[in-house]
Parts: C-alpha cells; structure tokens; sequence
C-alpha cells in the first residue's frame, strides 16, 4: 500500500520541475482529482490540505500542486500568467493520466478556480469541476496589485507585496489575464459545476459566483461558504467546504467498492500523516477517521479507539434487540443504547468475578438501553437478558487472542 501522502515531481509547462503532493485513500481509488491553488498561494495552503484530507477519506486521490515560480516548484514567476497557469494544469493532468489514471475531478482555489474552469472542456476525462471564491473574469487579479498596476504599465514590470511576500509581476501578465474570456468557456461546459463562495469574500466579491453560475448550464449548485474568507484561513471553513465537495462528488464518480476479496475480510487502518493521532480507516465499503480529542493531542476528526468499541457494543445490542423484538413480534419502537467506557480498580465492581480483581484496573463499559414504546418490567428484565448475548458483548466479556504479525515489504499479502 503506497503512503498515504507522496511527493512527487513533474515538468510544467517550461520544463521546470513542479513539486507536488498525491494525497491517497485508504484503500481503492474511486477518482482522481486535480486542485489548482490560488493566485500566489501553495499546495499546501489550509484549504488545499483540508480539501485533500476529506477527499481520500471518500476514497478520492488529489493531486495538488506549486504552480511554476511558487512554492518549491521551480520556475521564475515574473514569466507566468494565466495562459501558463493552464499549461502547468494540463501538464499535471497528463502527468496523472500517464503514471496513474487521467483525472476525473477539477477543483480550483480563486484563480485557480478560473484557471480549472478555463481548461476543462479540454479535457476529456473531466466529469466534475468545483470552485471556491473564483471570480468570472480573470481580470479580477489585476485588483491585487492594487498602485503597482500603473507602475508594471508604465515600466514594463515591478516588485509587488502579495500577502506579505514580494513577487515580481512583468506587463505580459497583465496582457495575458485582460485576453481571457472566462464566461465563455463556463458557458461551453458540459459537466456539473459546483460554485462555492463567501458573501463576505473581500478578495472576490459574491457577485462573481453569481456571473459564473448564470453563464453555467445544469447541472449546477451553489452552496454558501457564509462567514469564510477568501482563503478559509480557518478551519472549520475549509472543513466544511472540503465535506461539501467530498459529498457533492459523489453523484458523478463511481461508487465505492469494498476493500479485500470475498475470502479475506479485514479493516485497514493507515496513518494519514496528518495530526499526531490521525488514521483513516476503510470497512468495506466505508472509509472514516479515527482520532485523539485536541485535549489528548489529536485532531479530533473522529472517533478514539475507545468510542469505537463503544460504538461496537452499542450498535451490535440494537441489532441483536432488534432481532429478538421481529422473531417475537414485539413493539419496541426505537432502541437506542447510551455506552461509556472507564477503568476502574476491580475492588470497586461490584458486578466483577474474582478472576477480574485479580487483575486490578479493568475496563468498564457501562451500557443504558432505552426503548421508544411502554413496556412491561417482565419484557424490560427480558431485553436486557438478551442485550447480553449481543455478540460483541461475548467478545469483550471473554479472553480473546489477538495474533499479530509484520508484513514484509514486497509481500503481496491483503
């Protein structure tokens, strides 16, 4: 299994080399999606990892990128503009389609937005584009450079402070980015778009999402990234827009398949290099996080340990409870199972047997059934009877072995 994360290299448009990051799912690719970052912004931008993270825990890979000049790419960014934004795009999707699988997925960052919106219809593999905070013309940049613009006209080029580090920006950009003609290749789409924007964007005003989304065709979907900035400096807005994404995707991408073969199941768990407790886990089908909480050092992104195999036994007594209740034809109702876990010493159990003070500290999980309907007390003395030979119950109540072994490199092993 590759690592969850790879660095790679490829040339851009030039021949530079341009250093990218190939986020990978925990298991089957069911896509690959290609993310241009904003104007002078990096792969590895906040919204950009967010975005990545969610999307390979949908089991989606994600190339990202430094455009030529930025980042670690290589390059001189005074000979750039918006026509070699698009080369570098394309050369990162030829570089995919030839090393792994030609991308399915756009997703664009501001410029790189307009930059994905640009290129799309080039690119036959497409099936989906999204964008956040694009503006409908490229021109818009031009904003950025705020007094520097007539300087650059007048001398041919200047040094420019663009979010607190300077670049040098020739007249050639500005004439390249003035002879785009953004609406007319969003109105020659034919894939979904995604628009999402900030009305409280002060970069890239909401009103652009609003030209893009008039020139689209359908399909097409707005979503409000509400109090974000521009650049989802904080975390929970580029959490929230990479869900979106993640969920909106998955009505024109494949399925997900389960992981393995019919003869050996098994859950994979893998480091995803992000955070210090970070794992992305598949079962079957589905993929999900677990975690630490921030307080124990983690990200919080899902559930510890623990929570799941709290989760076990509460979902494996509904279950069982539910089995009982349609063999006996019994009006429940909902059933709904409260689990905590704790250690305590053996002394203090009393419902503990003798071999479990032996061993001093041991774990406790205190389970609260409920049910929706009125039932009686000889029925209550009933359920909770049968809660304890919910499998899972058995499990953690007997002496299981677990057998553990290392996978040499090179093994073909599942």
């Amino acid at each position: 299994m590759a690592p969850i994360t790879q660095k790679l290299e490829f040339r851009g448009h030039s021949g530079a080399k341009l250093a990218a990051r190939l986020d990978l799912p925990n298991g089957a690719v069911r896509a690959y999606a290609l993310f241009a970052h904003c104007f002078t912004c990096s792969k590895d931008l906040l919204a950009a990892r967010r975005i990545a993270a969610e999307l390979t825990r949908a089991g989606i890979a994600v190339l990202r990128f430094d455009f030529t000049g930025l980042g670690s790419s290589e390059g001189e960014f005074a000979s750039t503009n918006f026509s070699t934004n698009i080369g570098d795009l394309e050369s990162a999707a030829m570089f995919l389609e030839k090393h792994y699988e030609a991308p399915s997925v756009l997703i664009g960052h501001s410029l790189g937005g307009a930059a994905v919106l640009a290129i799309a219809g080039r690119l036959k593999s497409v099936r989906a584009v999204a964008t956040i905070g694009a503006p409908a013309d490229t021109e818009h940049v031009l904003k950025n450079l705020g007094s520097s613009l007539s300087e650059i006209e007048r001398h041919g080029q200047a040094d420019v402070s663009l979010g607190g580090r300077r670049f040098r920006v020739a007249s050639q950009f500005i004439e390249d980015v003035r002879s785009h003609s953004l609406l007319e290749a969003v109105s020659a789409l034919r894939v979904p778009l995604l628009l999402m924007h900030g009305p409280l964007d002060e970069i890239v005003g909401i009103d652009n999402a609003t030209e893009i989304f008039l020139a689209a065709r359908h399909p097409k979907s707005f979503v409000s990234l509400d109090t974000g900035d521009h650049l989802l400096s904080r975390s929970e807005d580029a959490t929230f827009a990479a869900s979106v994404i993640a969920g909106w995707l998955s009505r024109y991408i494949s399925a997900d398949e389960p992981q393995g073969n019919v003869d050996v199941e098994h859950v994979r768990v893998l480091e995803t290099g992000q955070g210090k407790f970070q794992n992305a886990v598949q079962a079957g089908r589905h993929r999900l996080f677990a975690d630490e909480p921030v307080s124990f050092g983690g990200l919080d992104t899902g559930p510890s340990p623990y929570d799941f195999l709290s989760i076990a036994l509460g979902a494996c007594t509904t279950m069982t409870l539910r089995m009982y209740a349609e063999r006996k034809k019994l009006e429940l109702g909902r059933v709904s199972v409260d689990v905590s876990h704790a250690k305590i010493h053996a002394r203090d159990c009393v419902d503990c047997t003798d071999a479990d003070a032996a061993r001093g500290r041991i774990d406790r999980f205190e389970r609260v059934i409920d049910v929706e309907n009125a039932i009686s007390d000889e029925l209550r003395a009933k359920l909770l009877e049968i809660a304890g030979k919910c499998p899972v119950h058995r499990t953690l109540e007997s002496v299981a072995h677990v057998h553990t072994r290392h996978r040499h490199k090179g093994s073909s092993e599942s």
